[in-house]
């Protein structure tokens, strides 16, 4: 009897052992990934501060904003052996903003216009585009809904199909304020939505013609070189500089990914900084 006593309690220390190193395993575990994460987030932080530095820099060389400038080239940031950071800038600015729809309370025509000429160039229901009006005007002019920070935020808006925002994804953007689109950086689409009687395939041959490396050198040029003589310039919101940037990439810990997603804003005086940031889904 004693020996079964015995082998009893040893079997108990045993399976007693294999929890508490069980659970000391996990602890490691949930200390490692914790560890990755606190690094994730340093290199993220590296890899915003050397975006801000890009545009910074840019800046000073030329304040017009293009594409053949070094802010929109790729990199890849090595923080350390094991840490790195892959990613690029882009701009925001080249895009058709929502928030400018609404204006002092109230959806803006001008730019409801604009809107609606992008939407249909990309075959994209008026209904629709009304619906993501209604859902604009209600966070920008109501405040009955938070504003939104993305296209994504848009998602699942009642009569807002996600096919239609897949076909306005890469030609929108959400701003925290309204502004211009930059004529230098901004697709066919956006620029022939943003100039009544352009026409998108006049719009193709003057981005062809810029990227080219014949940009526009001021406000005065683009608007020469659009060949509309009878058009109300007070329509056309197009500039040839940019505030708005976002950053997106993919932080790298060992084995591990996060994807990185910042915005940031460069006033008139060129002194970037950071908007908002996310590391991770």
């Amino acid at each position: 009897m004693a020996v079964i006593s015995a082998l009893l309690v040893a079997a108990l220390v045993a399976v007693i052992a294999a929890g508490l190193l069980a659970r000391q395993a996990r602890l490691v575990r949930l200390a490692e990934g914790e560890g990755e994460r606190q690094a994730a987030q340093w290199v993220a932080r590296s890899a915003t501060a050397f975006g801000l530095q890009r545009l910074r820099q840019a800046w000073q060389q030329d304040p017009a904003t293009r594409l053949d400038q070094g802010w929109a080239r790729g990199w890849q940031l090595p923080v350390t052996d094991s840490a790195a950071f892959d990613g690029r800038l882009l701009d925001e600015q080249g895009l058709f903003n929502l928030a400018s729809l609404v204006h002092e309370g109230q959806l803006d025509p001008l730019e409801q216009a604009a809107f609606q000429r992008l939407g249909a160039s990309l075959g994209v229901a008026p209904a629709t585009l009304a619906a993501l009006e209604q859902r604009l005007l209600a966070a920008y002019g109501e405040a009955r809904l938070p504003r939104p920070r993305s296209l994504e935020d848009l998602a699942g808006a009642p009569g807002v199909e996600p096919r239609a925002l897949a076909r306005l994804a890469p030609f929108v953007t959400v701003l925290p304020l309204p502004g211009w689109v930059n004529g230098n950086t901004a697709p066919a689409e956006v620029i022939a939505a943003r100039v009544p009687g352009l026409g998108l395939e006049r719009a193709r041959a003057l981005v062809a013609e810029r990227d080219r490396g014949q940009g526009f050198i001021n406000s005065g040029d683009l608007l020469n070189r659009l060949r509309l003589p009878q058009l109300d310039t007070e329509q056309v919101r197009l500039g040839i500089t940019s505030e708005w940037f976002r950053l997106q990439g993919q932080v790298r810990v060992g084995s591990r990914q996060w994807p990185l997603e910042a915005l940031l804003f460069r006033p008139e005086d060129g002194a970037a900084r950071v908007v908002w940031s996310r590391v991770g889904a």
